[in-house]
């Protein structure tokens, strides 16, 4: 007999959940279980995580979230189908705030199987929202009132002829995090453990037990029911297929078109026949028609389309943009005004940017001036409305000085020692560093509460504390965008954030695209006005000169306090030794003082090429076509794919 677990949180229940989703799930297929429901309280967060793992143990993923209301009842919804996750999604952005639980009782769907530990008149009530579809979980945990809670089930069964199923309430992957687990709950409750009491778990059974486990605890029938449930729950986050809004391409036009116009009156504009050599003209040409052809291919034409008009309405409204990233290898991007890398005096990759190996969404990273950012995010709510358009998340993780901290307080530690912990460590000391810091602290490293505290400590770096907000990262959609990610309402006014980050979207093929704030925008947009000021006409970004001689003497001598990118010791370090006197020197200068090239020893060769103490060599014609403007030496992540 196998076994399907119903009921299982992660670290994603935030300070009760003792198993990152990834450990859950390679645990239950160590187990040889059937399936496993990742079940977050309120919450679809780690699912994505559980989902990618669970693809390549081959395990099957069931999507559900676990609810408890004010008034008692507490049940688990599980997705069977699309439709049915849309509405557990759509219930999640209803249901943020926990307090307001007992008022969105009439929200539930009907669509999802749902599963419930209540009393007769909880079950009856559910009975009649879920009809077929709603099973009474009877989780056997060892506890002094297992045996009677399991005769009351069993007797609201025979009174509704609702069948019984078993169930885990899991809350961690295996029994050695308990510990863990009674520590989570006493920093949820700003407790000590010492001083927790009855909020503790009994014991440590809220795991995944061994099927040898389950089948002395829990009736044949029982077991059975759970792979039934599993059978019904057939969804899979794979069926997620993201559409872009259609407000971007104009009546009689489509994707594809569109953008090739645009593109095409763009080439027009950015090189005139009359001041533009006919190479410069045709190597453009070139460019652009490779990536339209490979834009046609993936399917992304919507997308350059909705950044082209974030763009454009900035510009509109005066306000300084400027794309960055791999996106300014694309001459397709030079054209639609959303970078200003010339591709005509650049060795452009488009395939850093999009390639048909990788498959990998495009990321086009667009900075606007931080102090009318807002601005645009508004515009982007006030177009799509919330209900189309929310930020990803970004996930506050523990870090050597946080867990010190709440891991102390849980231990009994008074305030002055965690103090001295907490500031014992620096931010980029790791976990091998915690035992010397707190032993240079005053500490006694050997005492059996420092011993525990490590222990704890080193399991609890890199778990979720909470979600935040990311700096700029929108998904926008055709339809409700709670149907497609999870969504909530945001701390901040008028904002709302989907419940999963960057790297989720990216694994489920979602595209973003992410509207940053530079300072450094508004410092220009500030020179610029003081300037238009002083002499009487417009100045505009374009009105800078390409190359200046006196900028780059002044950047030789690294006089570069403030300014952006090369204003760091290291760039200023760097810059005397390499004197830039043109744009692609400044790009490499900027490049080589980074930990690739520095940790690959590509620094000191280029610097004794450039200053001619080493001869350039090249080992074949193929190579130097690559490697002949940075003398030899790779320095670029796109000269690396170009040897590859």
């Amino acid at each position: 007999m196998s076994y399907a677990e119903l009921h299982c949180i992660s670290n994603f229940t935030f300070l009760r959940g003792a198993s990152h989703p990834e450990e859950l799930v390679l645990r239950a297929q160590e187990l040889g279980y059937a399936a496993l429901a990742i079940t977050d309280e309120c919450s679809l967060a780690g699912v994505v995580r559980a989902h990618v793992e669970a693809k390549q143990s081959k395990l099957p993923l069931i999507i559900g979230s676990e609810f408890r209301l004010d008034d008692g009842l507490r049940f688990v919804l599980l997705a069977t189908d699309r439709a049915s996750y849309g509405n557990l999604s759509a219930l999640r952005q209803l249901s943020a705030d926990p307090r307001r639980y007992h008022r969105r009782r009439r929200r539930l769907s009907r669509a999802v199987a749902a599963r419930t530990i209540a009393d007769i008149d909880e079950a009856r009530w559910l009975s009649v929202r879920f009809p077929g579809a709603l099973w009474i979980a009877a989780e056997r945990l060892l506890d002094a009132g297992d045996a009677a809670r399991c005769q009351k089930l069993i007797a609201i069964a025979n009174a509704t002829g609702l069948a019984v199923t078993a169930a885990g309430d899991v809350h961690m992957h295996e029994r050695e995090r308990r510990a863990l687990q009674d520590t989570l709950t006493a920093i949820q409750l700003k407790t000590s453990v010492a001083q927790a009491g009855y909020a503790l778990h009994p014991n440590g059974e809220r795991h995944l037990r061994p099927l040898e486990t389950l089948q002395r605890l829990y009736p044949t029938a029982w077991l059975a029911e759970t792979l039934a449930i599993a059978a019904r729950c057939k969804f899979s986050l794979e069926e997620l297929r993201y559409e872009y809004p259609e407000e971007i391409v104009p009546p009689g036009e489509t994707p594809t078109s569109y953008l090739r116009r645009l593109t095409e009156e763009g080439f027009a504009r950015r090189f005139p026949a009359a001041t533009t050599s006919e190479a410069a003209r045709a190597k453009v040409r070139k460019l652009i028609e490779h990536e339209l052809t490979l834009i046609a291919e993936a399917r992304y034409e919507a997308f350059f389309l909705t950044v082209y008009d974030i763009v454009e309405f900035a510009r509109a409204k005066n306000i300084l943009c400027q794309g960055r990233g791999s996106a300014a290898n694309s001459a397709v991007c030079y054209c639609l005004g959303i970078t200003a890398v010339d591709p005509s005096r650049m060795e452009m990759l488009f395939e850093r940017f999009i390639s048909r190996e990788r498959n990998e969404p495009p990321d086009i990273d667009v900075d606007f001036e931080h102090q009318r950012r807002e601005e645009v995010i508004q515009y982007l709510y006030q177009k799509y409305t919330r209900e189309r358009a929310a930020l990803t998340a970004t996930v506050i993780r523990y870090r050597p000085r946080s867990a010190l901290r709440d891991v102390g307080k849980a231990l009994g530690l008074d305030l002055s020692q965690v103090d001295r912990l907490a500031k014992s460590m620096a931010w980029w000391d790791g976990s091998r560093a915690l035992t010397k810091r707190v032993q240079e602290a005053g500490f006694d490293t050997e005492s059996p509460v420092m011993q525990r505290l490590f222990s704890l400590v080193t399991e609890l770096q890199g778990f979720p504390r909470h979600l935040s907000q990311h700096t700029g990262g929108f998904v926008i959609s055709r339809g409700a965008l709670s149907q497609l990610v999870p969504v909530e309402n945001a701390a901040m006014p008028e904002r709302t954030v989907i419940e999963w980050d960057k790297d989720d979207l990216d694994a489920l093929g979602l595209l973003k695209v992410d509207v940053l704030a530079l300072g450094m925008l508004s410092a220009i947009r500030r020179a610029l006005d003081l300037l238009s000021v002083r002499y009487g006409r417009r100045f505009e970004l374009t009105d800078v000169p390409a190359e200046d001689p006196g900028v780059y003497e002044m950047i030789g001598h690294g006089d570069t306090v403030g300014v952006f990118q090369i204003e760091s010791r290291a760039q200023m370090a760097m810059l005397p030794r390499m004197k830039p006197e043109n744009y692609y020197d400044l790009v490499i200068e900027v490049a080589i003082v980074r930990p690739g090239p520095i940790q690959g020893g590509m620094v000191h060769p280029y610097l004794r090429r450039r200053q001619k103490l080493e001869p350039v060599t090249y080992p074949s014609d193929a190579v130097r076509s690559v490697l002949e403007r940075t003398l030899g030496v790779p320095i670029f992540q796109e000269q690396v794919m170009q040897l590859a």
